[in-house]
């Protein structure tokens, strides 16, 4: 008897012209969304099919936790930011994905989400290369 054959990862095309990638965690790739609007990060887990946070099982649960903490708090102390928004939709992506998002108030979308919230501003070329190898160093 053959063994199933294993699923690959593949990132969800949205999120791969949405973002782009700073970093390979344990588990998730660290992705820096592209909206100048925000400091804004996401944590795509590389488990194949995942949709749901009860798709991963506890010790990728745990290890996602632990990544969303280091996120969180190297964001929490980006320039301006007051509050963090962190949630996993999943409504228009269905790919497991987890918005670490640095807000203030008054920003583009204060007081509500940012999710639908206008038109992104794209990060000119020099300065999101500048943002990924800082978020690069960051992480470590």
């Amino acid at each position: 008897m053959s063994a199933a054959p294993r699923q690959e990862f593949v990132l969800d095309p949205r999120l791969e012209a949405d973002s782009v990638l700073v970093a390979d965690g344990p588990l998730s790739q660290v992705r820096l969304m592209d909206d100048a609007r925000f400091p804004w990060l996401l944590l795509v887990p590389r488990v194949p099919g995942a949709m749901e946070w009860i798709d991963l099982d506890g010790n990728q649960q745990r290890l996602l936790l632990a990544e969303i903490n280091q996120v969180a708090k190297l964001l929490r102390d980006e320039p301006g930011v007051q509050k963090l928004n962190i949630g996993a939709l999943g409504n228009v992506v269905r790919q497991l994905h987890v918005h670490v998002v640095g807000r203030h108030e008054g920003d583009a979308a204060w007081p509500g989400p940012v999710w639908g919230s206008g038109a992104a501003r794209k990060w000119d070329v020099d300065a999101l290369l500048a943002r990924v190898a800082a978020w690069r160093a960051r992480l470590g």
